[in-house]
């Protein structure tokens, strides 16, 4: 008769042996086809985080000009809750795929327990001092008439509620991506998108709740997103996710800081590059510029979010055979990611430029709308190539541990070259200004990103 000793025994081989396969996995099988392995689910995920956005813009449109504008302004504020999510998500997630690829299971355990753990805590303050300042914030995002200022409030006190939610199940999915369990983490966001795209017509139109029906449809997306995210963790041979395991010491926050410090620029950046977006197009277009630049930057939010999830589909590649030393693979990742999404983003450039009025027509069909829209989406179209070689960079260089350096080029397009910009050129050129500031700071983000990647490949031949 099988004792529960061995039946303990057993259990444990098992895990390492099934370990032990995806260490094999992850440093032998050729790498293109393990990248696009787990580049595909990764991108449907992040096209997924896009098109919750874009859901409530395209329903939001139907309503009025003021709605899109709200949405368009609450989205910043969303992605501060994103870019914490993400802090907590790829600083634990790049260390423990790390630990993992050094066989250092245990440690792997704390980080994973620790960066969730940081998230809820740091949603739950997040919340409620917003909530306290609710009035002031929707302000200072840029809302300048009554009906605005209100439709924003409304979105955004629904949204805050959720934020611990949405920030709990970024940091589950970037941790499942990089123990290379991308599957479980496309299921989690997919479920969660198909019940807010079905719940958006709903509670927008047949409940008429106008904004709140939107904010309503996304939040409880997001939480069925964290709920089926939570119980992928605890499947196969993915890290279990314990109280036991959370360790808030300085050594473990220093290590998320380093490792999430690059993802906390490029997002918090896009937000403060977002709220002066829309207070520059409010000063220079008013309402119908503020929901043209809105339109124009969810459609390259969600181009951008394909290439950034084929870069994802790298980075447990990248950090899982940087700490197993075998960086020849880091090398070949980098160069086939950066040749692939390059053409990508040439076809899709094409078309954005082709098809600019008509793609922004689709979310609002009002002329003054359109007009803004299309002029700044063939803009930052003419510069969209670029992209790849700045994320991919960004990207290697944060999943290597490059911490100073992956904060650079991921702060650069949103910040260091975006917010000079959207401060000068709109008073140089008006409204023009605006509708180019994001095409000068992406050529400008490019030219700093390609020698930091240089220098850092030479080192690893």
């Amino acid at each position: 008769m099988e004792t529960k000793e061995n039946k303990e025994n057993q259990a444990a081989l098992t895990g390492d042996e099934a370990a032990k396969a995806r260490y094999r996995d992850l440093t032998e099988t050729p790498v293109p086809q393990l990248i696009l392995r787990l580049s595909i689910p990764t991108i449907i995920s992040m096209l997924v985080t896009a098109f919750y956005n874009a859901a409530d813009t395209f329903f939001v449109g139907k309503i009025s000009t003021d709605a899109t504008a709200a949405v368009g302004l609450a989205f910043s504020v969303m992605a501060i809750i994103q870019a914490m999510g993400f802090f907590c998500g790829q600083g634990s997630g790049n260390t423990l795929s790390r630990m993992l690829g050094a066989g250092k299971k245990q440690e792997a355990s704390e980080m994973a327990s620790t960066g969730f753990a940081l998230a809820l805590i740091l949603g739950v303050i997040f919340a409620g001092v917003a909530m306290c300042f609710l009035e002031p914030l929707v302000i200072f995002l840029g809302a300048t008439t009554e009906d605005l200022v209100e439709q924003t409030k409304q979105y955004l006190q629904i949204i805050l509620l959720g934020a611990p939610f949405m920030m709990g199940q970024f940091v589950i999915n970037n941790q499942l991506r990089f123990q290379g369990s991308a599957m479980y983490a496309m299921v989690g966001l997919m479920c969660g998108a198909v019940l807010n795209v079905g719940l958006d017509p709903l509670l927008i139109f047949v409940f008429d709740m106008g904004v709140r029906g939107a904010a309503l449809a996304t939040i409880l997306g997001q939480i069925a997103s964290f709920c089926v995210l939570l119980a992928g963790s605890m499947r196969g041979v993915n890290l279990r996710l314990h109280i036991r395991n959370v360790k808030l010491n300085g050594h473990n926050l220093l290590q998320i800081i380093n490792g999430g410090a690059p993802a906390l620029f490029r997002q918090g950046l896009a937000s403060v590059a977002t709220i002066l977006l829309n207070r520059a197009a409010g000063l220079y277009g008013g309402e119908a510029a503020i929901a043209g630049m809105s339109v124009a930057t969810r459609t390259l939010m969600i181009l951008s979010s394909a290439l950034i999830g084929f870069g994802q589909g790298y980075q447990p590649v990248c950090a899982f055979n940087y700490g197993a030393q075998k960086k020849d693979r880091v090398r070949e990742g980098y160069f086939f990611c950066v040749k692939y999404g390059t053409i990508f983003l040439i076809i899709m450039a094409i078309l954005c430029y082709a098809f600019a009025p008509q793609i922004i027509g689709w979310f609002r069909d009002d002329p003054e709308v359109v007009k803004v829209g299309a002029a700044a989406l063939r803009w930052q179209a003419i510069a969209l190539p670029l992209m790849a070689a700045i994320v991919i960079t960004n990207m290697m260089l944060q999943s290597t541990g490059k911490g100073v350096k992956a904060s650079i080029t991921a702060s650069a397009r949103s910040g260091i070259f975006f917010i000079p910009l959207i401060l000068i050129l709109p008073e140089l050129f008006g409204l023009f200004g605006v509708e180019i500031a994001q095409a000068v700071a992406d050529a400008l983000a490019a030219a700093l990103a390609i020698p930091l990647a240089v220098s850092e490949l030479k080192e690893m031949k």
